[in-house]
């Protein structure tokens, strides 16, 4: 999915806005494009000072985009286990990325990864976890480095992918945030 420069600045003020209507009690506006309807995975990451601070999303599309912003803005900023609650003082240097993520595809091979344009999902009977596609980017891993960390992400061991009733799958998303476009 693509979104305009314009759409991708009315979403990061949606976080942005639900996340300071908690500490001031504020009404928020929600964005009406008729695109923000559709039904996506959605992941809302929060940095402060270049670190994570709260990143929580769904993997696939149980509800508009927009009410996912609304849910995941919440959730980074003051459900993360991860992170104690946000504070006022740090929405000032709060950095808000969201990235829009699109179908997932069954991997039947590691080479159809591409390191930078798929996030990866795995899905093992002991756990599952995902991975953005910028963080392999940010941490300059090739395909079988992201590949043992998608497993660590889901607590597994380092080829558990590879197991039985293992299930992997990629995507692609649209990621945009307030310092920069992905």
């Amino acid at each position: 999915m693509e979104l305009t420069k314009t759409q991708q600045t009315e979403l990061l003020a949606l976080a942005r806005s639900v996340i300071r209507a908690r500490f001031e009690h504020q009404q928020i506006a929600v964005p009406q494009d008729k695109l923000f309807s559709q039904k996506l995975g959605l992941f809302v990451s929060l940095h402060r000072h270049g670190e994570l601070r709260g990143c929580i999303g769904y993997v696939k599309g149980h509800k508009s985009i927009t009410e996912s912003v609304v849910e995941m803005a919440q959730a980074a900023a003051f459900r993360d286990s991860r992170f104690p609650p946000l504070a006022i003082d740090e929405m000032d240097e709060l950095e808000i990325e969201i990235s829009v993520l699109g179908q997932l595809i069954a991997v039947t091979d590691t080479s159809e990864i591409e390191v930078g344009r798929d996030g990866l999902y795995l899905e093992h009977p002991w756990g599952s976890g995902l991975l953005l596609p910028q963080v392999a980017l940010e941490w300059h891993w090739d395909r079988k480095t992201f590949l043992r960390h998608i497993c660590q992400k889901a607590g597994l061991q380092p080829k558990a992918w590879e197991e039985e009733g293992a299930r992997l799958y990629r995507f692609e998303a649209c990621v945009f945030g307030d310092s920069q476009t992905f």
